[in-house]
This record gives C-alpha cells, sequence and structure tokens, in this order.
C-alpha cells in the first residue's frame, strides 16, 4: 500500500444506527469504509474487496460474529485480517470465544470514540508492520535465492577448470601443483557450503506432504549411494532392515533429506576403519525408529546443546578434510519436526554418535490399499 493509498475498514453490525455512528467517526479519520449488515453481506464484501481491518459485532440474527469471524479466518485469502469484536456483552467468557475466534480486541458498547479509534489505529499499525515484515522476508529470501544460484553455478564452473587442470598437471611447471590443488579444495568446500545453504532454504519452504513412505526402502537408496563415500575412506556402512516393509507417515523429499545428512555427517566425521550403521527397528506402540550411528568422535556436553542450531560450530571436524557448514543437524531437527517425528542424540555405549529419528507409522493394510 502507497502512502496515498487510504485504509479500508469493513464494518459488520445489524444495527444500522451502529453502522452509521462508527462509519462516521472512521471517515473522519480518512479511512474508507465498506458497510455490511450481516454475514452473508460481509462475505460479499470481502469477495470484491479486501480491507485492512474488520469491525465484527458480536451478537447477530441468522449468524452470530464469533462463526462469521472462523469462516473468515479459514479463507487463507482473509486469514490475516485483524479483526475487532464490537458488543455490549461484557462477559468474560464471550469475550475468551471472540479472541480464540480469531479477533485480536474487544470493543464494549456503548463505545467511547476516542478509545475506538484508538484501538483502531494501533491495529492498522500491527497489520502494516507485520505487512512490511513479511515483504523484507520474501526479498531476502528471493534475493539470497538468486545470489546462492548465481554463486552455485560460478563455483560448480571453478571446481570444473580446476578439475581439468588437475587432469593435465604434467604439462604445467611444478610450482602450479599446489595453487591447483588450493583452487580445487576451497572450489569444493565453498560449493558444498552453498548446496548445503540451498538445502536449508529449501527446507524451509518445503511443502510438506503426508504420505504412506516405506522407510526400510528409504534407508536402502541412502545406503548405497552413499558407498563410496563411505569406501573411499575405509568406513564400514551397513544398514539393518526388517524383511517386512515399515510404512510411516512422511514426506518423501523431506525423509530422505533428513536421513541423509545423518548418514553423510556419520561418514564425514568418522575416521579410516569406522563403522556406520543405519537401523530401522520394527513398529512399536504406533511409532518406528530409525538409528544412525558412528564411530566417530561423538558430542561434547557443549555440543549438545547447540547442535541443531543453524551454522552451530561443533568440536569435531571431518576426518577427510571434507567442509562443514554446520547446518545439517538444523536441516534434520527442522524437516522431522515439520513431518511429525522426533529427532534426538542418545549416548552410544560404543562410543561416537547415535542419532534417532522416530516417525508416526500407517497399518501395512492401509498403506497397501
Amino acid at each position: 500500500m502507497t502512502p496515498l493509498d487510504k485504509e479500508i475498514i469493513l464494518i459488520i453490525d445489524d444495527q444500522e444506527e451502529n453502522l452509521r455512528v462508527i462509519g462516521n467517526v472512521l471517515t473522519l479519520m480518512s479511512y474508507d469504509i465498506v458497510l455490511a449488515s450481516n454475514a452473508e453481506q460481509a462475505l460479499q464484501q470481502l469477495s470484491e474487496c479486501t480491507p485492512d481491518l474488520i469491525l465484527l459485532d458480536v451478537m447477530m440474527p441468522d449468524q452470530d460474529g464469533l462463526v462469521t469471524c472462523r469462516q473468515i479466518k479459514s479463507n487463507a485469502c482473509w486469514a490475516d485480517i485483524p479483526v475487532i469484536f464490537l458488543s455490549a456483552d461484557d462477559d468474560k467468557n464471550v469475550i475468551v470465544q471472540a479472541l480464540e475466534a480469531g479477533g485480536v480486541d474487544y470493543v464494549t458498547k456503548p463505545f467511547n470514540r476516542a478509545e475506538l479509534v484508538s484501538r483502531v489505529r494501533t491495529q492498522l499499525a500491527l497489520k502494516r508492520a507485520k505487512d512490511q515484515l513479511r515483504a523484507l522476508v520474501e526479498d531476502k529470501d528471493e534475493i539470497i535465492g538468486i545470489l546462492a544460484h548465481d554463486l552455485k553455478n560460478s563455483l560448480a564452473g571453478m571446481k570444473l577448470s580446476a578439475s581439468l587442470l588437475q587432469s593435465r598437471i604434467a604439462d604445467l611447471p611444478a610450482r602450479c601443483a599446489p595453487l591447483v590443488d588450493n583452487i580445487m579444495n576451497a572450489s569444493e568446500r565453498m560449493l558444498s557450503f552453498m548446496q548445503e545453504f540451498l538445502a536449508n532454504q529449501c527446507a524451509e519452504q518445503l511443502q510438506l506432504k503426508s504420505i504412506s513412505v516405506n522407510l526400510c526402502s528409504v534407508v536402502a537408496k541412502i545406503t548405497s549411494s552413499h558407498q563410496p563415500a563411505a569406501g573411499a575412506k575405509k568406513i564400514d556402512l551397513t544398514a539393518h532392515i526388517p524383511e517386512e516393509a515399515v510404512y510411516v507417515n512422511a514426506d518423501p523429499e523431506g525423509l530422505t533429506q533428513a536421513l541423509e545428512n545423518l548418514v553423510s555427517n556419520a561418514i564425514k566425521f568418522s575416521s579410516e576403519g569406522g563403522v556406520v550403521e543405519v537401523t530401522v527397528q520394527r513398529p512399536m506402540a504406533g511409532m518406528a525408529k530409525c538409528f544412525v550411528r558412528d564411530t566417530g568422535p561423538g558430542f561434547t556436553e557443549e555440543d549438545r546443546t547447540k547442535m541443531f542450531r543453524r551454522y552451530g560450530r561443533l568440536s569435531a571436524q571431518p576426518t577427510g578434510d571434507e567442509p562443514s557448514t554446520g547446518l545439517g543437524l538444523s536441516i534434520v531437527k527442522r524437516l522431522v519436526d515439520a513431518m511429525g517425528g522426533t529427532v534426538i542424540l542418545v549416548d552410544s555405549p560404543a562410543g561416537g554418535a547415535e542419532f534417532v529419528i522416530t516417525m508416526p507409522i500407517l497399518d501395512t493394510k492401509t498403506a497397501a490399499a
């Protein structure tokens, strides 16, 4: 809204005198006023013009204000419009019900004009601030996304060029070899950071589905895809999966991304010759568990307090000079929580780290139907 635009207020009241008095007061304050005498008219007005604020009477014939407010809030297009209730009823229970229905304030009749204007101004100011904040966040996400993707492409080109130089290192002067290696390592680290950064952005904006997902199948694919990385460090990566499928209620992409982060971290922080095990436990009490264990250095008490924070640098360092951004575990936590599951770190008797993801299960017969 530009500074020249007038803010629009929708007044819903079955009493014509109330509409006239309130409308006149707010018109003098330079607001555009839209009137409705019942819920049906109000919804019609909303479909034609989205107001900045709604003043809603509680007691109305046919459909009261509480039901009307819930109906308005159930529509995504109108859900963010603040609603101030107006009523002669000062019963505390009614006030609580009005606020629970979605109202932001409650003004009793007969109202004081100065008080009504003040409350209207306050709610409109809060809405403006909220709208501005939302716009800033959207701009920030768009700019960061553009920069990240452009940088990712440039870094990928840099890495490709360094790789080509490495393949022809014999044709270059001896002093060039360490320089090429430095370029290769730096581009790999920066590219890895950008990939995890984009994954974090995706996790924040991902619209997660809730469908039947075979946890055993997801684990099998992840362990198979990470065998080359584990083999390069002589790490024994194994999956322990029940013969029968274990169906969980989750988002396929979200669940895969969460488990991939845990498995890649386990490989990254385990020393050469270590062991990484991914185990799917048979469902119990309506929940399925997946364990990711490693023989790495584990976590200190200080690590445990910040391990799920974004960019939280922990005490352990990658054992193969792999890049680490501090984003992986925060992504896991965000995704698993959003899917209705939990992720925790437990003490492993054999040392190292052991993460447990718990997800709600689906009945096998239901999943197969």
